[in-house]
């Protein structure tokens, strides 16, 4: 397949993506006019259309419509729901919650009642057959349950695992045929030697970052293939999920923290070169940066540019539905395709440039905790 065959055919995807997404915005303008406070309801669809997109669910849902008798249906497919209770573990699909989200489904898991709230899955209390709430919505005779349940996140997590297994196992087999990589191994070899040779290499230096390549390689195509499914209208956003990239911040805080040389703790506890009174103090700044500072600003970073970047594009396309009243059905779509399709390319780079960002980041302070100091030239000097 050609350059330009692969373009149409991309295009073409996109084209059907937003199509769909038209005739999501054409229910709501629909469902708008039927009342009275139509522009107040759209507002309100569009808030929940881009928050359903960012957060977490249980369930998978391409996209959602309503039929002619007034019903709201949901196109996708359920999740398996495993969760902690009093009474142990309980596993059913999700589909037994029917799409819904404000505790009136209570699903009978046996000796126990299941209810979810604002996606999470609670326990009613023994004897209650309702949902109680107080006026700021929070259950009055319901707990929290202990959720270890294969969400959309998951599956993502998941799925990128095994895009990963299958690819990287195709390139291992390559290489031990002594074959020129071909199909996907011919993407990723270049890529393997990007990491290697522009992070790698320079952050920790040439003696020792063949230690640590496979888990800088592990975590550059995990947020690389996490960020790009992301942009599929499977409307993955793992990378937009705060304890995924805390997970990770903390795996690179690990690794760093259990690398380090004793001459770099020599150095963080007891720092050479500066008045003993004043070494407690700079020992507690370099123990908070290395621990707390550091991990933190990896993970909000990545966090926040991934969550930044979805919000936009959701809000373009939802803004089809705000204009449709101004410009007609045809010209919003087509104003709102324009720009969701530039701020997708843009994201395109973003999602390349956030996996390298973590792992340049994640390779610089591995370097320092195993970098080793000249103390010779230093007494000299």
């Amino acid at each position: 397949m050609t350059i330009a065959q692969k373009s149409i055919k991309f295009f073409t995807v996109l084209a059907l993506v937003f199509t769909s997404f038209g005739a999501f915005a054409g229910d709501g303008d629909k469902k708008s006019s039927d009342n009275d406070g139509g522009q107040v309801n759209t507002k309100q669809e569009i808030n929940d259309y881009i928050k359903h997109h960012l957060a977490d669910s249980h369930d998978f849902a391409f996209y959602s419509y309503t039929n002619d008798a007034g019903e709201r249906k949901h196109i996708g497919f359920p999740l398996p729901v495993i969760v902690k209770t009093s009474k142990g573990i309980k596993t059913f699909m999700s589909s037994k919650f029917h799409h819904n989200d404000d505790g009136t489904v209570i699903v009978d898991a046996g000796d126990v009642k299941l209810v979810k709230i604002h996606s999470k899955i609670y326990e009613l209390e023994e004897g209650a057959t309702t949902v109680t709430f107080d006026e700021t919505h929070h259950a009055t005779n319901a707990t929290k349950t202990l959720d270890f349940s294969i969400t959309k996140s998951v599956f993502g997590m998941l799925f990128a695992g095994l895009l990963m297994f299958l690819g990287f196992g195709s390139l291992a087999k390559g290489y031990k045929k002594g074959a020129i990589p071909t199909g996907v191994g011919r993407l990723l070899e270049p890529l393997v030697l990007y990491v290697r040779d522009e992070i790698a290499r320079p952050n920790i230096g040439e003696k020792k970052y063949k230690r640590f390549m496979p888990y800088l390689l592990t975590v550059f195509f995990f947020i690389w293939i996490l960020n790009l499914l992301g942009l599929t209208p499977l409307g993955f956003n793992v990378t937009g999920q705060i304890a995924v990239t805390a997970c990770l911040a903390i795996f690179t805080l690990v690794v760093y923290i259990t690398s380090g040389t004793k001459d770099f703790w020599a150095h963080t506890l007891w720092m050479p070169g500066v008045p003993k009174i004043l070494r407690p103090v700079l020992a507690v700044i370099e123990l908070v940066g290395f621990i707390l500072i550091k991990p933190f600003s990896l993970l909000v970073r990545l966090f926040a540019n991934i969550t930044a970047g979805h919000f936009v594009v959701m809000s373009l396309i939802a803004l089809m539905m705000t204009l449709k009243a101004q410009f007609g059905a045809v010209a919003s779509t087509g104003i709102s395709l324009v720009l969701t399709l530039f701020i997708s390319v843009i994201e395109i780079l973003v999602a390349f440039l956030q996996a390298f960002i973590f792992t340049m980041l994640s390779a610089l302070f591995i370097g320092m905790a195993v970098e080793e100091h000249d103390h010779e030239h230093a007494d000299a000097h």
